[in-house]
């Protein structure tokens, strides 16, 4: 399942520069209109580029979506890998909760988070994906947990990981509604219990 068209060379900068180009123009047409009411031609005027254009690199809606969920993949997995110790992991949560707070457009809108849910209930293909990326990442979280320190894990006990990894990607998913329903929440409150949580979680 591949949303990149086959008659553009992955390797072409200008190819990726209009990729993004697109899929920025997406994000922005399904945060404010969500996934039914955006289409093809708000996504392309908003890239301000013609839809013949587009449909060169992209076939549809969905394949749009897909790619956005692949990319945000490539970034999570990227955050997994570089962190070391629960307390790196507390402090990104909290990072990337105010990044969400502010809309920050570098990062996976939180709105846009619920979007791909809800859409997935409604589409199959999508829903396959949001899993098999729900899986990737829980397999690198169980991976960090599993390696030892020296490696940059956090050598926690074999028999607890499985858990422990589902019930952090649990939170994070809590917290990315969270950022939806209660963006003025206390920034006191969220870093005292995201620290909390996270040390009860990973501690040895």
């Amino acid at each position: 399942m591949n949303p990149r068209p086959t008659c553009t060379s992955r390797d072409s900068p200008r190819a990726e520069a209009q990729r993004e180009r697109i899929l920025c123009a997406a994000q922005k047409c399904f945060i404010e209109h969500g996934f039914h009411a955006a289409s093809m031609a708000n996504i392309a005027e908003t890239a301000q580029m013609s839809a013949g254009l587009m449909y060169r690199y992209f076939e549809n809606k969905n394949a749009i979506v897909l790619a956005i969920i692949e990319r945000q993949l490539q970034e999570g997995r990227g955050q997994i890998a570089r962190l070391h110790s629960s307390s790196e992991l507390a402090a990104e949560l909290l990072h990337v909760f105010s990044r969400w707070q502010a809309r920050d457009p570098s990062v996976m809108n939180a709105a846009l988070f619920l979007e791909m849910s809800a859409e997935a209930t409604r589409d199959p293909q999508i829903a396959a994906a949001l899993r098999a990326s729900d899986e990737l990442i829980l397999a690198d979280l169980q991976s960090w947990m599993n390696r030892s320190r020296e490696d940059g894990g956090l050598g926690l006990p074999p028999e607890t990981i499985a858990t422990r990894a589902y019930l952090l990607q649990c939170l994070i998913k809590g917290l990315t509604v969270s950022a939806v329903r209660q963006p003025d929440v206390d920034s006191r409150i969220l870093k005292d219990a995201i620290d909390k949580v996270v040390d009860r979680l990973l501690s040895p």
